[in-house]
């Protein structure tokens, strides 16, 4: 059993891979919605390619990103971890609205928030991970 406070990180775990599922819902939308059957992946149409990229990047995102959170809750702190973990969420979902629109509009200010919250992670877990072996 997770101690209390370790359940924040959890949840942030837990809400970060209902929005990498939920892109998979949409993937399989856009296949039907326009006509891309399987295996294919890109190449038929510019909307589907983009929902399928949304995906993929997000699933590339994902082994760096959970390691980080959970290595940053472990030596920072669960809490917040819990609230940056919210930010990468909220990053991705508007790297996801954008990239939909168009291959511009991923690159928007919401979508930002999940880089810079993975370089958060990285920097303030290997300080803390640096200061405990000085130490």
């Amino acid at each position: 059993m997770l101690t209390k406070e370790l359940l924040y990180p959890a949840l942030a775990t837990i809400i970060s891979i209902l929005v990498y599922f939920s892109q998979s819902i949409f993937v399989s939308a856009g296949r039907s919605k326009y006509d891309v059957r399987l295996p294919k992946t890109t190449g038929h149409n510019d909307n589907f390619d983009r929902i399928w990229r949304v995906h993929y990047n997000t699933l590339e995102q994902m082994p760096i990103y959970l390691p980080l959170l959970w290595i940053f809750s472990l030596t920072v702190s669960p809490f917040y971890s819990f609230i940056l973990g919210i930010l990468w969420s909220v990053g991705r979902i508007g790297y996801m609205v954008g990239y939909y629109k168009s291959v511009e509009g991923r690159h928007n200010p919401v979508a930002a928030i999940s880089s810079i919250v993975l370089l958060i992670f990285l920097i303030c877990s290997l300080w803390s991970i640096i200061g405990g072996l000085i130490v």
